[in-house]
């Protein structure tokens, strides 16, 4: 109102001096739009202290789901209904893949949820079967990420820790891995089908080599998700002698490149192993030559 105010006096000062009413220009901070504004921000806030409801409401903050774990309930769900019964083989895995619109590796991660579950079985080189409804177990299989985004995380992170223990490592932490190794060599011929005592050590030693602390607190959460109940079931498809004299031998190239103090080779021989082990790992069902 006050801006029309204004217009009007500017018009009669015009018209007593015997002028013509010239185009009125406004200045922006002062048109109309400011106060509008102002009164649509206050409706807003008003309207937003309606909506708000009573201030302590029992309500929980809403996570999202793991595109395993969506993947997992919309079979599951199928299954409760009636839709696949027990001893029914499930679509193959790349027809679940096309109809829900993911990749291969997300419908088996979600696949190896249920077989976590009790839900369905997985035989190898036949299909992946629905269970009895007895065989079934309590509560969903959940971890903070899937086998194959774990081992892509391992891909970034842990090549960088090669590489700077290549850099950084003393000739005592160069040995602390290659005792590491020794010791995983002697699980795995003892007969150890998951020499996973030695693995871990020799990974850990490799954070440690890198001289942070930071590393060495990561390196060990990817390792607790690693052996985890989800990337267990996972490597026990594919367990077999050549699997871990795979891992081995990529282990040594890894042990090899930090000795040389080469930051380059190590960090390619860490990628190397880590994707050799993801290719492997999505690999079809029926493939027992698989990397750790």
């Amino acid at each position: 109102m006050e801006v029309w105010v204004k217009a009007a006096r500017a018009r009669r000062c015009v018209a007593e001096a015997g002028g013509q009413p010239a185009k009125l220009v406004i200045p922006l901070d002062q048109c109309v739009i400011a106060p509008v504004a102002f009164a649509i921000t206050k409706c807003s806030t008003a309207r937003a202290r309606k909506d708000r409801g009573p201030p302590d409401m029992p309500f929980q903050s809403i996570e999202p789901r793991r595109l395993y774990r969506q993947i997992a309930d919309q079979i599951r769900a199928l299954i409760d209904s009636g839709e696949f019964k027990a001893g029914a083989r499930l679509p193959p895995e790349r027809d679940l893949a096309k109809q829900l619109g993911v990749s291969r590796p997300s419908v088996r991660e979600a696949l190896i949820a249920l077989e976590v579950e009790g839900l369905v079985e997985v035989r190898i080189g036949s299909g992946i079967y629905v269970q009895p409804a007895h065989a079934a177990v309590s509560g969903a299989a959940e971890a903070q990420a899937g086998p194959f985004e774990l081992l892509r995380a391992r891909y970034v992170i842990e090549a960088e820790c090669a590489a700077l223990a290549a850099k950084s490592a003393k000739d005592s932490q160069v040995a602390a891995i290659a005792a590491a190794l020794e010791e995983m060599q002697q699980e795995f011929e003892a007969g150890e089908h998951h020499p996973l005592g030695g693995d871990r050590l020799f990974h850990m030693r490799i954070a440690e080599a890198t001289n942070n602390g930071a590393l060495v607190a990561v390196i060990k959460l990817l390792w607790e998700e690693r052996t985890g109940p989800l990337y267990k079931q996972l490597e026990q498809h594919y367990d077999s002698p050549a699997l871990w004299n795979a891992a081995l031998g990529e282990h040594r190239a890894v042990l090899a490149a930090i000795g040389a103090h080469d930051a380059r080779a190590a960090r390619s021989a860490m990628q190397r192993h880590l994707n050799q082990a993801y290719k492997r790992f999505t690999t079809g069902w029926g493939s027992v030559s698989a990397g750790k």
